[in-house]
């Protein structure tokens, strides 16, 4: 039990990890688009991000309607 509680533990601490390292990339890649002008503009579309989006999710490069369409395109292509 003890064993499997370690691992258990580790395993979620290795998933943490992941997580922080993948939303510093994503704030470092944010802090450029700032720098080159681009900061609140969506990926897809060029449309300007809403700023009450982008006080939600700082680090958002896409507007809520693509986004939407993002992953309703991934759920399709899951299902398959």
């Amino acid at each position: 039990a003890d064993r499997a509680s370690r691992e258990s533990e580790h395993g979620l601490e290795l998933r943490t990890r992941d997580r922080y390292r993948k939303l510093q990339r994503k704030i470092e890649q944010a802090l450029e688009r700032i720098e080159d002008g681009s900061y609140g503009y969506c990926e897809d579309t060029g449309e300007p991000i809403g700023v009450m989006r982008l006080k939600a999710r700082p680090i958002a490069t896409l507007t809520i309607d693509a986004q939407e369409r993002r992953e309703m395109k991934e759920r399709v292509l899951a299902d398959r």
